[in-house]
């Protein structure tokens, strides 16, 4: 076990000290590629403190709809598998509803501002 900081601190404060105190002092490209390197810190922040929980669920929905064990990366590739020989499609009970739910969490670290993703977030509320 690490000592404090925590992952997440110490990216969250890299990206509030470039935000707050490096963005106000360039402009042009250079500012753009630091609103990017923002954007990338705080990506990895939603990773960090995102991914377990929805990987966990991801895993057992697919444990639930393949019958199957394995790590999120070996389930998902059986149900590409499947998917590709017809075995699975959208009629298979779960499938659609383990799709939406995958893409909503994998928004909510990538895409959090997205529009469409808020909508659907305040019709599931």
């Amino acid at each position: 076990m690490q000592d404090e900081p925590t992952p997440v601190e110490l990216t969250k404060s890299v990206a509030d000290f470039l935000r707050n105190d490096i963005a106000p002092l360039v402009s042009g490209h250079q500012a753009f590629k630091l609103r990017v390197a923002v954007n990338i810190l705080e990506l990895v922040t939603r990773q960090l403190t995102q991914e377990e929980g929805s990987d966990a669920a991801e895993v057992e929905r697919l444990r639930v709809l393949l019958g199957m064990d394995g790590s999120v990366t070996e389930l998902n590739a059986a149900l590409a598998e499947r998917i590709a020989k017809g075995e699975v499609d959208l009629a298979t009970p779960g499938l659609a509803e383990h799709l939406w739910a995958t893409t909503m969490d994998k928004l909510a670290v990538d895409q959090p501002n997205y529009a469409s993703y808020k909508r659907e977030l305040g019709r599931n509320s």
